[in-house]
């Protein structure tokens, strides 16, 4: 469901939801439901657990809906990354249920160790790749990936159209993904 003027709908909603109307969180459930699921379900690979996030999260935004700052990015992005945090806690929880108790309950150093070398060189060589691409796919990937906007909302900061914008977003990604996987720029 597209929406007008984003922004203005966050602000509202976020209103309603200060005020308790139970409306507005069945709003917000019938706009974003089938993003928490589907990013819950990806993280996880367990649709009973995307379930309970799901519900954990606009549980979440129900009690709290204060912790949103438009000045931060978009209602999307927000719950967008409360779903990620959420699935990705409830990840690292069910695989500590299994694990040998440590002495400590920390991470075994080298793992943890190995696991921040991965996640730095990869983010370098996202890093890279995006510097490698042209200015305007890049300036829409920043604004849209990076900066938590739409789309539509980076169109706007570009002056461009939505297509235009939909477009090089799409393209910036396709290349990005093909070149990690090729572990080359594009």
């Amino acid at each position: 469901m597209a929406t007008p003027a984003p922004l203005r709908w966050d602000r509202q909603i976020q209103r309603r939801l200060e005020r308790g109307e139970e409306s507005a969180l069945g709003e917000l459930y019938d706009q974003f439901a089938p993003l928490v699921h589907g990013l819950a379900q990806r993280v996880l690979n367990d649709t009973h657990a995307a379930e309970q996030v799901t519900r954990d999260v606009f549980a979440h935004v129900w009690e709290h809906p204060d912790e949103f700052d438009p000045a931060c990015g978009s209602m999307r992005s927000w719950i967008g990354t409360l779903t990620h945090r959420r699935a990705v806690e409830r990840l690292r929880g069910a695989q500590g249920e299994g694990d040998e108790p440590q002495p400590d309950s920390r991470p075994i150093e080298p793992a943890c160790l190995e696991e921040e070398v991965v996640a730095q060189a990869t983010a370098a060589h996202v890093q890279s790749v995006v510097a490698s691409l042209p200015q305007a796919l890049q300036e829409v990937l920043l604004l849209t990936c990076l900066g938590g906007r739409t789309y539509q909302q980076a169109a706007q900061e570009l002056g461009v159209g939505a297509a235009t914008a939909k477009h090089r977003m799409r393209l910036g990604l396709q290349l990005l993904a093909a070149a990690l996987s090729t572990g080359s720029a594009p």
